[in-house]
């Protein structure tokens, strides 16, 4: 899935435990140029992030996978930074965001898009 489901923000929403969100970006580009079509989407979201707070915390190219089902080894690794769930949702809102989403979608062929909240003070399980 590349597109947010109806009701996917307001369910973020209504989990969020306050505080700063991570999101977990896991994207696999079109073969037929979608790597390019989503760096047109690159070069254009930040003036719109920036208005949000945005702040991409780690990209990476995708490595073949040690452990995994097949065909969950991923392109590109994204993790980006919001203030908070509501920035989040006030961005992906915003008039200007949406002009320009169908880069995104367009250079896509899968996607994983998952809120995750930082653990502090407690070891990792």
């Amino acid at each position: 899935m590349i597109e947010l489901p109806d009701g996917a923000v307001e369910a973020m929403l209504a989990e969020d435990p306050g505080g700063p969100v991570v999101m977990l970006n896991l994207l696999r580009f079109r073969p037929d140029g979608g790597r390019e079509i989503y760096q047109q989407y690159v070069d254009a979201v930040g003036a719109v992030s920036a208005r949000y707070g945005v702040e991409v915390v780690y990209l990476g190219e995708g490595g073949r996978a040690l452990a995994a089902e097949d065909g969950q080894a991923w392109d590109t690794v994204l993790l980006v930074r919001y203030p908070s769930r509501e920035h989040f949702a006030a961005m992906v809102r915003d008039p200007d965001y949406r002009a320009i989403e169908h880069l995104r979608v367009g250079g896509l062929l899968e996607a994983v898009l998952q809120p995750t909240t930082p653990i502090v003070d407690r070891a990792i399980a």
